[in-house]
């Protein structure tokens, strides 16, 4: 959800260095060397879930550790790895990291990871009492799930890992709490400083390098990459009458950032089931047995830059309301393997200023740029969603997240089984009012909000209701609740249900009135024609079923959109003219766009040849040997404010990149020997497996991502992102029912029986059957079980 940073920095930095168990099973684990502090039973089902209880929280994060470990043992000791700046020590400082949002190399990695444990922001943190710092429950957890984790590296050895990808490697180890509190506080930086990792790794290096010539750039951020459905269904939109909620994250399929699906118990205190992300020790997006909650990226600041001035002739001094201030100097160096083997160190700094960090890109002799971040010291999350597990209906979560205020980057949605349903953006934002705003920018880039530095008045406000200065507090925050629905897919708040806009919140919260994504919009519409009963899956009013049969029909927006008029184009033209002139007979090609059934479904027959036309279509062009043109001025009727859910609308069919962008797609094909009938089922996979969906631009609601573009084989790079952890929940008066699919499935280990079971699932459209009671897990046929003491 975080995209990739310029790379302006490679030149700055480049001089620094050129078991599944038998049926019924039980085990006993041997005696651990905590003094038997820990105890907890682990049950799997289908699928290798895991069920995890315990009598209190150490215990169950014991469980929970050791649960995890034996599933995913290597991608948390890389992981840990690059938390502790030891990459370049074991693998060298040229290769990439392991970091899947955020791929810089390995010796920027270790620098900014070194940075941020030697600052002393997490001791701090962890200094503090609750709500402030972590409570003792949490400590508890945390505590446990590094025994549980480490007790499982001891009982197995190194040497004995299941998973091959680091069976015996040297750096495979013990953690300890500290790695686990990194890997909470690296997530809530996510919308943040984890996004500019690189240039504050650089920060030493842009102060020392010759003076550029002065020049008015902006430097490079980075916002959150589009990724997430979520839907909250109340009384009013449900069959009969319960909460239901939808969740669909769409974060990576590689690496730290998957998540993991557990179910967490402590008997009368805790009991919660759902996505947990690699090596946190709660539960993320789940539900308890009357409520379920879900998250996507919020459309909101969560972080400023501030421009510096620089004293003349001093790089490394900046003013404030004309007083010059030093910037801080803190030394970094990193330990690197070396050709031959041998061990160096290499040593930079990173530069501070009253802000934070300052960035080491588009540093002049007379301005820098120093980040913000309202995350930098945010641990508040980690409680908030215990405290979520813990809540019973929609306003006890309302009352936690008042209470804590720790959301990091992220909107919540939840339904209760009462039938209410609620949306919040009450992730940490920056205290910068639209006045503030606009009387303190430096630059017009709606993207990007980049504040004065030389005046204090800069500075970010406070709220009498914040937990902490600097942000805003939950009066301000934009929050909807009803009884029919709210939804979001990583738009901005205003038409979480059109029904009753939002309106009114600080403008750093997102905007209002402006065009709204194809993914938003084919969501919005799937809701409103399930509730009309109009989409032919049944009487109006969700259920279970057609709640999943939504969630996974596999529109494609844009073709609804665009089809018709194309069809027209092509009964007028039959040969077309290629960007480069060549003319291409299209009849083929359109006749197959007119008898593809328009979704993405694994035989969906013309689906891929959509999806490179619809490329073309948005690729920059030009006209007359002019400037660019707009990439997307080939709509017929454009946005209108006032029918935002309908504009804009249609294919100007004589636009002329409309005609290039077929001609060009069926050469294309044709070069190569594709078929034009490829299907996603051909063009998809993930490992072996094929993966069925399309892409967010062309306006597809249960979206993939894959790494690049399609082959001459017919086949596109491995899919690296987009649907991941699927859960669909009923909340009944008799508890809940659950539908789930975790499409990467449970283990990164090739070698285990759980390593893709659920992407053929997800790939032939099924779903998991949740087993939540202790009778439904009890029933299950093949229980597995490990009871650690």
């Amino acid at each position: 959800m975080i995209t990739t940073a310029s790379r302006r920095l490679a030149p700055v930095l480049a001089p620094v260095l050129t078991t599944v168990l038998a049926a019924s099973l039980l085990v006993a684990a041997p005696a651990s060397a905590d003094g038997g502090r820990y105890s907890a039973d682990i049950r799997r089902t289908e699928y290798g879930i895991p069920h995890i209880s315990a009598k209190d929280h150490g215990g169950l994060g014991y469980g929970y550790g050791y649960a995890f470990a034996q599933d995913n043992v290597c991608v948390m000791a890389s992981w840990v790895l690059t938390l502790r700046g030891e990459r370049s020590r074991h693998f060298g400082a040229e290769a990439t990291s392991d970091d899947v949002m955020d791929p810089i190399s390995n010796l920027a990695s270790d620098a900014y990871y070194t940075y941020v444990r030697s600052s002393g922001v997490l001791r701090r943190v962890l200094a503090r009492p609750a709500p402030y710092g972590p409570s003792a429950e949490l400590r508890a957890l945390v505590d446990g799930y590094v025994a549980g984790y480490n007790r499982y590296l001891s009982d197995t050895g190194v040497a004995r890992l299941p998973d091959p990808t680091c069976r015996g490697k040297e750096w495979v180890g013990p953690i300890t709490a500290s790695d686990v509190w990194m890997n909470l506080l690296d997530l809530g930086r996510l919308g943040g400083s984890s996004s500019f990792k690189e240039a504050i790794a650089a920060s030493g290096q842009a102060a020392r390098k010759p003076p550029q010539e002065d020049k008015p750039d902006r430097p490079d951020g980075k916002t959150p990459a589009p990724g997430s459905n979520a839907w909250a269904l109340g009384r009013e939109a449900t069959r009969d009458g319960h909460g239901m909620l939808l969740a669909d994250p769409h974060f990576p399929w590689n690496g730290s950032r998957r998540f993991y699906q557990v179910h967490l118990t402590i008997p009368g205190v805790l009991d919660v089931s759902g996505g947990s992300l690699y090596g946190t020790p709660m539960v993320q997006i789940g539900h308890n047995a009357s409520l379920a909650w879900t998250h996507t990226v919020s459309h909101a600041d969560h972080f400023t830059l501030y421009r510096l001035t620089l004293v003349p002739g001093a790089r490394t001094t900046y003013l404030v309301d004309g007083r010059a201030e030093p910037m801080g100097r803190q030394e970094v160096t990193v330990a690197v393997r070396e050709a031959g083997g041998t061990i160096g160190q290499v040593t930079t700094a990173v530069h501070t200023s009253r802000y934070g960090p300052v960035l080491g890109m588009d540093w002049t002799r007379t301005s820098a740029f120093a980040l913000a971040d309202a995350n930098a010291a945010n641990l508040r999350f980690a409680d908030e969603w215990l405290a979520f597990a813990a809540a019973r209906d929609v306003p006890a979560l309302r009352r936690a997240q008042d209470a804590h205020q720790g959301m990091p980057f992220v909107y919540t949605l939840a339904a209760d089984s009462g039938g209410q349903t609620y949306f919040a953006d009450t992730s940490i934002v920056p205290h910068v009012t639209d006045e503030q705003a606009a009387r303190c920018r430096t630059f017009d880039d709606p993207g990007l909000l980049v504040l004065d530095g030389s005046r204090s008045a800069c500075l970010w406000g406070r709220d009498a209701d914040a937990v902490e200065p600097g942000i805003f507090g939950p009066a301000a925050q934009p929050r909807l609740a009803r009884a029919d629905y709210v939804t979001n897919a990583n738009a901005s708040p205003w038409l979480t249900n059109p029904a009753a806009p939002l309106t009114g919140y600080p403008r750093v919260y997102g905007d209002t009135g402006t065009r709204r994504d194809l993914r938003t919009r084919v969501g919005l519409d799937m809701i409103a024609q399930r509730l009309s009963g109009g989409d032919g899956l049944g009487a109006a009013g969700f259920t279970l079923d057609t709640l999943q049969r939504s969630a996974t029909g596999k529109r494609n927006l844009s073709a609804e959109l665009l089809r018709t008029d194309l069809r027209a184009l092509c009964r007028a033209r039959p040969v077309m003219t290629a960007s480069d002139g060549t003319k291409v007979d299209v009849r083929q090609a359109c006749a197959t766009l007119a008898a593809w059934d328009g979704r993405a479904r694994l035989d969906s027959r013309g689906a891929i040849l959509w999806r490179e036309f619809f490329l073309g279509l948005n690729r920059p062009h030009r006209r007359d040997d002019g400037p660019p043109a707009p990439p997307d001025g080939w709509w017929k009727v454009p946005f209108d404010a006032a029918q935002p859910l309908t504009t804009p609308r249609g294919l100007d069919v004589t636009h002329p990149v409309v005609e290039s962008a077929l001609a060009d797609a069926v050469r294309s094909f044709t070069a190569a020997g594709l078929p034009l009938t490829l299907t996603p089922g051909q063009a998809q996979r993930y490992g072996t497996v094929p993966v069925p969906g399309c892409t967010e631009g062309e306006g597809c609601f249960d979206r993939i991502r894959t790494g690049g573009e399609l082959g001459d084989q017919g086949r596109y790079p491995d899919v690296n992102t987009g649907s991941s952890f699927l859960m669909a929940v009923e909340l009944t008066p008799a508890g809940p029912r659950t539908r789930t699919v975790l499409t990467y499935s449970l283990s990164a280990n090739p070698a285990s029986p759980h390593h893709a079971d659920q992407t053929e699932l997800f790939s032939r459209g099924q779903w998991v059957s949740e087993r939540f009671t202790e009778a439904e897990i009890s029933a299950y046929p093949k229980l597995a079980t490990t009871r650690l003491r």
